[in-house]
């Protein structure tokens, strides 16, 4: 899993100074200097174990985008279980720093949360982690304006978790947005927030704006901001000076590439870039130094919320898998809805980010099953075959998906640690998905545990 030369030219390259090693991860090599982890289907993938794994072999890992309606869960040495949401998942490796770059909308509440849980079992978060300046801050009044937007689109809703990131999104693109940056300048802090509530109790009727409100939240901030100090950084010289330095950096995607503001099922997408090029304009890094990206993908498909999901599972079946793969939100709690391995979806991902290799999870959850199906083509009820994912929504409710059916293997895989040892038809499977996606599958998850990994 080489770097391709136009990544190394003028960016450090595969090799030089930071961590070394990764090959035992990687099995073909270590990964380059700058490499990603980011999501293919729609969420919730399990891409922050993969990065806790890899995080030892790195000497940064950030965070580029979206905010705490990421949910990463990861697992330490000891087996306790660690939910994260805007905290990046190296977090649990001592010698790796963490950053939120400034593509992400922070909720300092949120935030320290989770400083504070992760502190109170032994993880240092100080000295450790850096927030750009440059991000934006969420705040309590733009989750209360998420609800009553969902409740204002009734049975159209998007299905957000709430937790106010497309209303922050929404404040940045018409700029008049609060960063952390504006945390050290508290005379003018008060007038900014005023602007944004008054907005908001101008849009919505739900919405109550008082001087006393306004009062406390600025009090509050002032606490924030002495407490915040610490972490604030200049994210983007820290990125460019440790590109420069040869340090190696891995970058945590949020969400999926499906749920991509511009790629993905709009308007049932988040209000971020988690594709490739959300690297780029949420850490401040040039295209040319990015290496190699990991491809996130459950051996099924699952999504949150609302929007098209072609290979769903309706019925008994969708509760079997949901069963199986525990599969309900780590930010939410709420139900996954689940269904087969979707090819022609999984394609388009893996061309829009260019990945490397994938990380086939949950292979597992799928170990009691008869039969298994891969979504091979989608075609319109006439007979015609679409080349691609197609961004029309009218189109995706009436496609018709074509099914492979593979065999079974009707065994428990979650102690296996070496792909020769994996049932034949759990290796015709994840090799049939790399025959149809194109890109090697390089690791496979096999359960929950931190040990639970398949190097290929």
């Amino acid at each position: 899993m080489e770097a391709s030369g136009v990544f190394g030219d003028g960016c450090g390259g595969a090799g030089g100074g930071g961590k070394e090693g990764g090959a035992t991860l990687t099995g073909s090599g270590s990964l380059s200097q700058v490499s990603g982890v980011l999501g293919s289907q729609w969420g919730d993938e399990g891409k922050g174990k993969l990065v806790d794994i890899l995080a030892e072999h790195f000497d940064i890992v950030a965070r580029c985008q979206g905010g705490a309606n990421a949910g990463h869960t990861i697992y330490n040495a000891e087996g306790k279980k660690f939910a994260l949401h805007l905290v990046p998942s190296g977090i649990l490796n001592e010698e790796t720093l963490c950053v939120i770059g400034n593509g992400v909308v922070v909720h300092l509440p949120g935030l320290f949360k989770e400083i504070d849980g992760l502190e109170s079992n032994g993880v240092t978060c100080k000295g450790r982690m850096l927030v750009s300046d440059r991000a934006h801050l969420l705040f309590d009044f733009h989750q209360v304006v998420d609800g009553l937007r969902e409740a204002e689109l009734a049975n159209s809703f998007i299905g957000t978790t709430k937790r106010g990131i497309g209303p922050c999104y929404s404040s940045k693109a018409i700029r008049n947005g609060i960063r952390v940056c504006d945390l050290r300048h508290m005379d003018t802090f008060h007038d900014k927030l005023e602007i944004l509530l008054k907005d908001a109790a101008l849009r919505f009727s739900g919405f109550k704006y008082s001087n006393d409100m306004l009062k406390e939240e600025v009090e509050k901030y002032k606490r924030f901001a002495e407490r915040l100090e610490p972490y604030i950084a200049d994210t983007v010289h820290v990125m460019n000076e440790s590109i420069t330095q040869k340090k190696k950096i891995l970058v945590e995607g949020g969400q999926a590439t499906m749920l991509d503001i511009d790629f993905g099922t709009y308007p049932f997408v988040t209000s971020s870039s988690p594709s490739a090029g959300g690297i780029c304009t949420g850490l401040g890094i040039a295209p040319r130094c990015l290496g190699d990206l990991i491809g996130v993908v459950k051996a099924y498909t699952s999504r949150v919320g609302s929007g098209p999901f072609p290979t769903e599972i309706l019925g008994k079946g969708g509760d079997i898998l949901r069963t199986a793969g525990m599969e309900f939100g780590t930010t939410t709690g709420r139900p996954r809805r689940c269904g087969w391995i979707d090819i022609v979806s999984l394609k388009y991902c893996c061309q829009i980010n260019g990945f490397s290799s994938l990380n086939l999870t949950k292979l597992d959850v799928l170990s009691d099953l008869r039969e298994i199906k891969l979504g091979v083509s989608y075609k319109l009820p006439g007979g015609k075959r679409l080349e691609s994912f197609p961004a029309d929504l009218s189109v995706l409710e009436q496609i018709q998906v074509d099914y492979e059916v593979l065999p079974g293997w009707n065994t428990d895989i979650s102690s296996i640690r070496s792909y020769k040892d994996l049932p034949e038809a759990a290796r015709r499977y994840v090799e049939r998905i790399e025959e149809l996606v194109g890109v090697p599958v390089h690791y496979i998850g096999i359960g929950p545990g931190r040990d639970a990994l398949i190097v290929k």
